[in-house]
């Protein structure tokens, strides 16, 4: 039963899943951090443009 319990706890590769884990999700969170402000940065460039659009046509 020993054996088995310090197999079990020099066992890491959990550990390393978990920190690939950890490390996906970090980058997810960066990615859409990055997309949402990017989406907004256009949204209000085209915005401007349209409304230079709208008044140059007047």
């Amino acid at each position: 039963m020993t054996k088995i319990f310090a197999r079990f706890m020099k066992d890491e590769s959990g550990a390393t899943a978990i920190e690939y884990g950890l490390i996906a999700a970090l980058i997810s969170v960066a990615l859409i951090t990055g997309a949402t402000a990017l989406g907004s940065a256009l949204d209000a460039k085209f915005t401007e443009l349209g409304t230079t659009l709208k008044d140059a046509g007047k």
